[in-house]
């Protein structure tokens, strides 16, 4: 009888922590992390070093994103003004990072681009100073405009200036705003329209340089 009553209470014990252990939450999953993917996989053909002129590009500065590298969004219809963190997706660089990569991939496709750092140990780059490329991330975020639909806008503010030796002075500045539609209503769509609105900001920015008077020679 005790035999049976202990097999019993043993038994008991096992199903009774099993329960527990089935019940208990599962472990917190890793982040996803994303970034704008390869970008250009073949040099370019053309001799970038014969091609437009040389221009430095600065550091971007993220006024208005946070500096993280949480993948953000807000609900529109609801309220425009919060801005939201995926909690299980994240960039792998905050996005002021990967914006300047980005754009300084798509740029190095006609011309050769210089870090702006880099000219303060530099006098001059075949008798004259480059310009300065300036960028200010304004926004970047996944825009919900109603349940299940949303898009990727990023705002950039460029400013180009001259670089002479006594001083900067002002070419122009102009505000791009680009929008491109997610695919899905999730992070990775949003992941996908920012990767999009990034490289149309690039080839924009790459035509309004063309546009703006050349430096004499």
């Amino acid at each position: 009888m005790k035999t049976a009553y202990f097999r019993h209470a043993v038994l008991g014990s096992i199903v009774l922590s099993m329960a527990a252990c089935s019940s208990l939450p599962d472990k917190p999953s890793r982040p996803v992390s994303y970034d704008f993917g390869a970008g250009l996989l073949t040099p370019s053909a053309q001799d970038v070093s014969r091609s437009l002129p040389p221009i430095a590009l600065a550091d971007i500065d993220s006024a208005g994103v946070p500096d993280t590298a949480a993948i953000t969004y807000r609900l529109q219809y609801t309220d425009a003004q919060q801005l939201r963190p995926y909690a299980n997706a994240r960039w792998v660089l905050p996005p002021a990072q990967l914006v300047r990569q980005r754009v300084r991939e798509r740029l190095g496709v006609n011309r050769p681009v210089l870090d702006a750092d880099d000219l303060l140990s530099q006098k001059r780059i075949e008798g004259n100073l480059p310009r300065i490329l300036r960028l200010q991330l304004e926004e970047f975020s996944q825009v919900f405009v109603g349940p299940g639909q949303s898009e990727g806008v990023l705002r950039l503010r460029a400013t180009l200036v001259d670089n002479a030796p006594q001083g900067e002075s002002f070419i122009g500045q102009r505000v791009f705003v680009l929008r491109r539609p997610a695919a899905t209503a999730d992070a990775a769509g949003g992941v996908r329209a920012l990767t999009d609105a990034t490289d149309a900001a690039g080839d924009e920015i790459e035509a309004w340089l063309a546009r703006l008077a050349p430096r004499p020679r």
